[in-house]
């Protein structure tokens, strides 16, 4: 019993040292915490403040709320960064953080702007086109918002610190930082081993994408705004470097794929049906698919797409491949049937390689080809591209008359009108021309159409009072002033340019003997709330239905992404040819099929083609450059490994979603390293010199 006494004495006596040890660590930690803060406020408020700042981007795009693993990829980013601040002296350490929370702060800012209209993140090859930005600058009022503005607390909250800190004399108080053993590597210490927490969070597919660049909010979500922003500036100079390394595994792969997946050269009903044909394309600016079948206040928005798509084959479910190189990149897509690059725009920073082409294709069979833009030819350095990509004449805008602005530029009824004549000149010249076209008056912010057009934007309708039974008509605003409302105008507009076309062309005689192929350049790239609030909305109250309301129908993201479809039409004036043209193909398709299906048309080969001739093959799918993919069955979402079903009477498996995700990885990788790497001239030179020797 004594025993048992004492046994109980000495465990509580260890148990109250126990106790009495952890509170002495709690105050040593409490006296330690507030000893670094006092003597490192600038450092503590920088490193604080720019991970509230990561966090709250990807909490306000990809609402990634509770992961772990970007906290501690930008903790460790800001603290290798923050800990350099101690070379300077505590009176000029301000100078270095603020320079920092400035470049930081608007890293994120301009990545929360750029998400909110382009749902993905912006990239530092971007800066490499920053000119582009220049004709488009009054768009920025309209796709800044106001949430926008919350990461500049930041810079502000340091300035003012920095200033009470001054008046209070604590530069001249406050110990060095050997005194208060922080140190550089002490910084550096802290910040290896947060990345080393960091790092064994992740999988090898996680390294993969890093590496590739190409899946932009995956890369986010798990490393962090900052990681993948430095990434990214690596990945930006690969224009530079990476032809320098990795060629023979990116050779290999190229040889590969294209025996796994030749192009089909059987044949089929629409072989040569447009041969010796004059084709003029027409680049519809920012056109949606949509909009051919709506109607605002019982005016139709596309009257002539939607004739012209009933008249000849019409691609009804098509989808641009663009990504930040947005209409040169469905330019460099529809001409050579390969996916944009990666990093950067082929336009811009990959436009001295070789790539077969639509234009080459046709010049090799006695064309003219030529294409027509009025803007700058310094915009998206098509004045270079276009030589590249084989065009004989670039028409820009010194070649036209700018006699009527709307938007950006010359109008588009005014450009139609002077390119015929222009083309009637060609035509007196050249037996067989192609020509492209490229439309301006459709470009964001879709502004300068406010009252010359017949689209009443407002919401008219009679209420009736239930007292007294008096009828008064309402008229609500409706889409007036919203970014929607705007870009119904100018697609209006557009449509009747098109039209107007089409008819200038056809009393010159430029009909005969011609088809046109019309195809959306890329989605408006307006927000998804707009389009919520479009149809979802309440005249009564003259705003969205509450989603609590029956009638409210939210618009997913996945209905927004289906919804970016863009039109896709091959015309002609010619009887006997539209009827045996005149279909509507309603299964998926993309850009980088148009030029091995125009191709089997025209009569010539593809070999190094991506897509397919959709009249040849049963496999119908296409390849985002985020590695996001569509087929018949399904959307399949990369970012959050998620596939939704098209078809409910239609099960699919997960072999059926790793057969194309694989697919679409290997497209993605296959068509960079031919950009990168100039592999189909290498390929090509290479095998010159082997049948030479043999």
């Amino acid at each position: 019993m004594k025993c048992a006494i004492m046994f109980e004495v000495n465990r509580g006596e260890k148990m109250k040292e126990f106790w009495n040890k952890f509170l002495n660590v709690l105050k040593t930690a409490k006296e330690k915490t507030i000893f670094f803060f006092k003597n490192n406020v600038l450092f503590a408020l920088f490193i604080i403040s720019m991970v509230i700042n990561s966090t709250l981007l990807r909490c306000l795009t990809v609402k990634n709320f509770t992961a772990i693993s970007p906290i501690l990829a930008d903790l460790a980013f800001v603290l290798f960064v923050g800990s350099f601040g101690y070379f300077f002296k505590p009176k000029n350490r301000f100078k270095y953080y603020f320079s920092w929370s400035i470049i930081l702060t608007l890293i994120c800012l301009i990545n929360s702007i750029y998400y909110s209209n382009y749902v993905s993140f912006t990239s530092f090859s971007l800066l490499a086109t920053s000119l582009q930005l220049v004709g488009v600058s009054d768009a920025l009022e309209t796709i800044m918002e106001i949430k926008d503005f919350a990461y500049l607390w930041a810079p502000l909250m340091l300035i003012f610190v920095h200033r009470k800190l001054l008046k209070s004399g604590y530069y001249s108080k406050v110990k060095v930082a050997e005194k208060l053993r922080l140190s550089v590597l002490k910084c550096l210490v802290a910040a290896a081993i947060i990345a080393g927490a960091f790092i064994s969070t992740l999988t090898p597919t996680d390294y993969g994408r890093l590496y590739k660049q190409w899946n932009r909010e995956y890369v986010v979500m798990k490393f962090g705004i900052y990681v993948y922003q430095a990434n990214d500036l690596i990945a930006s100079l690969k224009p530079q470097i990476s032809p320098l390394f990795g060629y023979d595994k990116a050779a290999k792969e190229f040889r590969e794929y294209y025996e796994e997946y030749p192009q089909d050269d059987k044949g089929n009903e629409y072989t040569d049906i447009l041969k010796g044909k004059n084709i003029i394309a027409i680049h519809a600016e920012s056109f949606q698919n949509y909009v051919l079948d709506t109607e605002i206040n019982g005016v139709e928005l596309a009257p002539n797409m939607k004739r012209l798509a009933s008249e000849g084959m019409y691609f009804s479910n098509f989808y641009a491949q663009e990504s930040v190189g947005t209409s040169s990149d469905s330019e460099f897509t529809y001409s050579t049937s390969l996916l944009p690059a990666s990093s950067g725009t082929v336009f811009v920073s990959y436009w001295d390689r070789y790539y077969p082409s639509l234009q080459k294709y046709l010049k090799d069979d006695d064309y003219y080809v030529f294409s027509m833009h009025a803007n700058k030819g310094s915009m998206w350095n098509r004045e270079v591209m276009h030589e590249q990509l084989g065009y004989d004449r670039f028409y820009n805008e010194k070649d036209y008359n700018i006699d009527e602005t709307i938007g950006l530029g010359l109008s588009d009824k005014s450009f139609f009108k002077q390119s015929v004549q222009k083309i009637k000149k060609i035509k007196e010249k050249h037996d067989k021309y192609y020509g492209l076209l490229i439309m301006l008056t459709n470009h964001t912010p879709f502004e300068g159409l406010e009252d010359k057009t017949d689209l009443d934007l407002t919401y008219k309708y009679t209420k009736t009072d239930p007292e007294t039974g008096e009828e008064t008509e309402v008229v609500n605003n409706y889409l007036k002033g919203t970014t929607l409302g705007n870009y119904f105008t100018t697609v209006h507009y557009a449509d009747q340019a098109i039209g107007e076309l089409v008819d200038e062309l056809d009393k010159e005689g430029l009909l005969e003997n011609t088809v046109l192929v019309i195809y959306g350049d890329h989605d408006a790239k307006i927000k998804r709330s707009e389009y919520d609030y479009y149809y979802n909305y309440d005249p009564e109250t003259d705003s969205k239905y509450s989603k609590d309301d029956p009638r409210y129908k939210e618009f997913t993201k996945y209905d927004y992404e289906l919804n970016r479809k863009v039109p896709f039409i091959i015309w002609t004036k010619d009887k006997s040819l539209q009827k045996k043209i005149n279909k509507e193909i309603t299964t998926v398709t993309g850009m980088y099929d148009v030029l091995p299906t125009l191709a089997n048309m025209i009569g010539f080969k593809t070999p190094y083609a991506l897509g397919h001739d959709v009249f040849s093959t049963d496999d119908h799918f296409v390849v985002f450059p985020n590695g996001n993919l569509i087929t018949d069955k399904m959307y399949y979402d990369s970012q959050n490994d998620e596939a939704i079903m098209l078809k409910e009477d239609e099960a699919i498996g997960k072999d059926y979603i790793e057969k194309y995700s694989d697919r679409a990885e290997r497209e993605i990788t296959v068509s960079n390293d031919i950009i990168v790497h100039d592999l189909i001239k290498k390929t090509t030179e290479s095998d010159k010199v082997i049948k030479g020797g043999n």
